[in-house]
């Protein structure tokens, strides 16, 4: 099978481009700069903007399938910029695909589409909430879910993913920030941290990836649907982030702000962020509300009908995170 990824810059969408070509799949990953990857891997890369019509069809002709994971991430950003990226690029890589004649689309999106601010307890994949203000990216992605699953049809399977929290050696997102956060002695535990959260071990999201394309077929049963993925093994934040600081062989010290002051505080510093400093700010609003706020999900679903199952528990996550940091 010949599959386009987009997004290969990323941590999990570089692992699932490095794992479909170990198994004998053509590859060709599509993102703004060169990626490393080792000359055995036999990637091709094709470099561009996800917006640029003609640089989508250079890099879908001949493909199968694609794995969209081409993305604006963070928080900081104007509502344009997200939009342009999130929706109007997935609607170009659906319509470059179709005309390509490629049967397979996984989205790769993400469980703060369904995220209104109160706790997921169990949840499954609900619909993707759409009209919210102010948290550009959610709002960005629901729009590019909804637009992805519409294109569902019986001679184009789509399917949508939901990694949620996706760590593990080489992140330098989660791990990355916590670890840095601890060094500088600024590492900070919203609340009391005992909100349970999933998080998913990167091994078993690029799995997943893998498992929905080899289940997608136009009429199969995940055909149209998301699902969320993630370990199944809610932990409460204050485990998960004292469990990357032991890995990482840093202090846990976090120093404790209450949910209200984090939220005021989170609201002012995304407005005015922007204009004095670059990069992810230390919180926003959406920030104080996932580390307050229980976020944990059914795995069932996806493992019965992409016929996946996650096969690294988070206790071998944080050891093999150890060893990464031990050798590095």
């Amino acid at each position: 099978m010949k599959v386009l990824v987009t997004g290969a810059g990323s941590l999990l969408m570089r692992g699932i481009a490095v794992a479909l070509a170990q198994r004998g799949d053509e590859v060709v990953c599509l993102q703004r700069r060169e990626v490393s990857f080792t000359p055995t891997q036999n990637i091709r890369q094709v470099n561009g903007d996800i917006r640029d019509p003609v640089v989508l069809a250079s890099a879908v002709i001949g493909c199968d399938a694609v794995i969209h994971g081409a993305a604006r991430v963070g928080v900081i950003g104007s509502w344009a910029e997200y939009h342009d990226v999130n929706v109007v690029g997935t609607r170009l890589i659906l319509d470059a695909a179709q005309q390509a004649g490629a049967a397979k689309f996984v989205h790769v999106s993400t469980p703060s589409v369904a995220h209104a601010g109160k706790s997921l307890v169990g949840e499954t994949a609900q619909p993707a909430v759409t009209g919210r203000k102010g948290a550009y990216y959610a709002e960005s992605k629901a729009l590019a879910e909804v637009h992805a699953l519409s294109a569902n049809s019986g001679s184009f399977g789509v399917v949508a993913l939901r990694p949620h929290l996706v760590w593990g050696p080489g992140d330098t997102q989660l791990v990355g920030r916590i670890v840095e956060r601890a060094l500088a002695k600024k590492l900070v535990m919203v609340g009391s941290g005992t909100a349970l959260v999933d998080s998913t071990f990167i091994d078993n999201a690029v799995s997943a990836h893998i498992a929905a394309l080899d289940a997608l077929t136009p009429n199969a049963v995940c055909a149209g649907r998301a699902y969320v993925i993630a370990n199944g093994e809610p932990r409460t934040v204050r485990e998960l982030v004292q469990g990357i600081c032991v890995a990482a062989g840093v202090e846990f010290a976090p120093r404790r702000v209450p949910v209200s002051v984090a939220r005021i505080v989170g609201s002012v510093v995304e407005k005015v962020w922007p204009k004095f400093r670059d990069g992810e700010p230390p919180i926003t609003r959406f920030v104080a509300e996932q580390l307050s706020t229980a976020h944990w999900f059914d795995p069932r679903p996806a493992c019965d009908e992409l016929n996946w199952t996650p096969h690294i528990s988070l206790d071998q996550g944080f050891a093999l995170l150890r060893e990464s940091f031990q050798s590095n």
